[in-house]
């Protein structure tokens, strides 16, 4: 399945870009993109990011779906 993984601020700057085209088995699950994600790129993400699944917080457990939209959040920092 394929899925879109969207990736900002400090994410996208250490990858290059801000979206990217994931292919995963049937039954992946977030934990499963976040690893592959990693695996792709090499650095820049770390293994258990905020994650939101369309749109929705989503747990590393969470399974996916055909089309999913996962987005990977940085930690946010402000004052």
């Amino acid at each position: 399945m394929n899925v879109k993984v969207l990736v900002f601020a400090s994410y996208a700057e250490a990858l290059g870009r801000g979206e990217l085209d994931v292919e995963l088995p049937a039954g992946a699950t977030v934990a499963d993109c976040v690893s592959e994600v990693r695996r792709a790129t090499g650095a820049g993400v770390p293994p258990a990011p905020l994650v939101a699944v369309n749109r929705r917080y989503a747990r590393s457990e969470h399974p996916l779906s055909e089309g999913d939209e996962v987005a990977l959040i940085p930690p946010v920092a402000g004052g």
